[in-house]
């Protein structure tokens, strides 16, 4: 026993710097690892949907060439889906679902590091293909052959990147699998569970069931460019088309693994603020398990417009429209969760209340591209531009911001700037309607998407989402400088139950969580946690 404690003080005496993030073992630093990397790809990614929003400022071609254009539509949407949005989600959950569930660490630590050691690489990798001769793939981020295997050789490097993202996801899926079902303290019971560790728990079984489905298309992709196989080429008695099936059925599901956590953010942070229990608690999590089978179901209504037999086409419309039912459970959940509450609107609630609603738009505007005669009209529209960004962008990324502003003090110990908090929300929150309204106008005008010139009675709306883009990328140096503030300059302290409402084991240790917690299991007593039946 004596030798125990003996190495477990020299464990826990500071590491180097070196020690400490490269060979991190610890789920906080590895963590704040995959957050800050997922900051900086965000800022990246950014920079690419600045110079497309420059470039479609007015008509005809002023900045960039059309292929490097199309270069710039491509590495955007790559850089911000697997090197922004899920390792945000991955990092928020490697930092809270161990405090949230009172285990000790990751259940697998030194997998942990690798899964996010792996990730610069392939994103050095991605990146390098923009200064590879013929320039990086330019054919939109689903990559659909005969187009992309039109391109140069740096589509193997780009094959080759995605399938070390594949890898850090699933190896990261595993991991946070094996943490909630093994490591949980006693008496915390499935369904007594917070619902981003729920969230999480189906996110990752999506990971691990579409991940390798990602991996197997881009794979017969690499060997019709290079070894000579005919998987999608029609001359060699292929078919372009199963190619869509294929990418389909992971990027379905892809929509859902990056919307999920979110869902279980805002299912955290509306409680707190509204100083009352979640609203159907049992309802919440059927849902989410609802909403991740039904993912596998619906994937060919991207394809309405190839030529799908009229039984396909049905099908794939009423499915898509029955997702809707259990994501509309949880926005009824959240609004009557707030109905009658005693509400205070810190930032983190400001995001979440803007998650709703727009998230709730960008519902609404997915159930109209789910109708496969109005989905003749919208395909391939800036319509659908702005429906995935208005989930993606005011529902994930609003999820991963409120997330930071919600927890970063039971991180830091220190209180972020309420003032610089909610003037960041109400750029952003301006700025994105701005950005990506106008082109469901622009959309069912007729504007094409991926197109870097355009017919002059586009011109005005293009303006006005370019300027709403220049406000919202602007807006988020305030987020960058506000995390800066907190994590160095903040004096207020923050105390072990940051909120008011807050409840939950994450409440019950100090602010800043210390390097290693729960080394004893937590005693779970009643009323402790959020979702106790003591606490209604």
């Amino acid at each position: 026993m004596a030798t125990h404690a003996g190495t477990h003080d020299d464990h826990d005496a500071k590491p180097g710097f070196a020690q400490r993030w490269l060979f991190a073992t610890n789920h906080k630093d590895i963590g704040t690892m995959y957050l800050v990397f997922s900051l900086i790809m965000f800022f990246i990614g950014g920079s690419m949907a600045m110079i497309i929003r420059a470039e479609l400022f007015e008509p005809g071609l002023q900045l960039v060439q059309p292929y490097f254009f199309n270069e710039m539509t491509t590495m955007h949407a790559l850089i911000m889906i697997f090197g922004a949005v899920m390792p945000a989600f991955v990092g928020l959950a490697n930092w809270m679902v161990p405090l949230m569930v009172g285990a000790p660490d990751m259940a697998l630590p030194r997998m942990n590091n690798w899964s996010f050691w792996i990730l610069p690489f392939a994103f050095v990798l991605l990146l390098s293909t923009l200064f590879m001769p013929g320039g990086a793939p330019a054919a939109g981020w689903v990559m659909y052959p005969p187009l992309v295997l039109q391109g140069g050789d740096s589509i193997a490097f780009m094959i080759f990147a995605i399938h070390l993202m594949g890898i850090s996801s699933i190896m990261g899926a595993i991991n946070i699998i094996a943490t909630i079902l093994n490591l949980r303290a006693p008496g915390m019971d499935l369904l007594k569970m917070p619902l981003f560790v729920w969230t999480w728990l189906i996110t990752a079984f999506l990971l691990i069931a579409v991940m390798p489905v990602l991996a197997g298309a881009v794979t017969m992709l690499l060997t019709d460019k290079f070894f000579g196989t005919s998987f999608f080429n029609a001359a060699g008695g292929g078919d372009p088309l199963l190619y869509q099936h294929i990418f389909w059925f992971f990027g379905h599901p892809e929509v859902y693994i990056m919307i999920l956590p979110a869902f279980g953010i805002i299912s955290e942070i509306i409680p707190t603020f509204s100083r009352k229990p979640l609203f159907g608690y049992k309802p919440m999590v059927y849902a989410t398990a609802s909403i991740a089978f039904l993912s596998f179901t619906v994937w060919a209504h991207h394809m309405f417009t190839v030529g799908l037999p009229l039984g396909g086409l049905l099908f794939f419309m009423y499915a898509t429209m029955l997702i809707s039912v259990p994501t509309g459970v949880k926005v009824f959940n959240w609004v009557t969760t707030m109905w009658k509450g005693s509400l205070t609107f810190e930032t983190p609630m400001l995001f979440a209340v803007a998650f709703v609603i727009l998230f709730t738009i960008g519902g609404f505007s997915g159930v109209m591209l789910a109708l496969v005669p109005a989905d003749f009209q919208y395909h391939n529209t800036y319509f659908v531009v702005a429906h995935f960004h208005y989930v993606l962008v005011s529902g994930a990324v609003f999820g991963i911001m409120a997330g930071t502003y919600y927890w970063i003090p039971k991180w830091t110990g220190h209180m972020y700037s309420e003032r610089w908090g909610k003037i960041h929300f109400w750029n952003s929150v301006i700025a994105v309607n701005v950005l990506f309204f106008p082109q469901h106008f622009l959309g069912l005008a007729g504007m094409p998407r991926r197109i870097p010139d355009y017919n002059v009675a586009f011109a005005d709306w293009n303006m006005v989402s370019s300027i709403g883009g220049f406000w919202f990328g602007l807006s988020q140096l305030i987020f960058v400088g506000n995390i800066i503030y907190t994590v160095y300059f903040a004096r207020q302290k923050a105390s072990a139950r940051v909120w008011e409402g807050a409840r939950g084991l994450e409440w019950t240790v100090p602010s800043p969580a210390p390097h290693h917690t729960f080394e004893v299991p937590p005693v779970i007593l009643p009323g402790m946690l959020a979702h106790d039946d003591v606490s209604h």
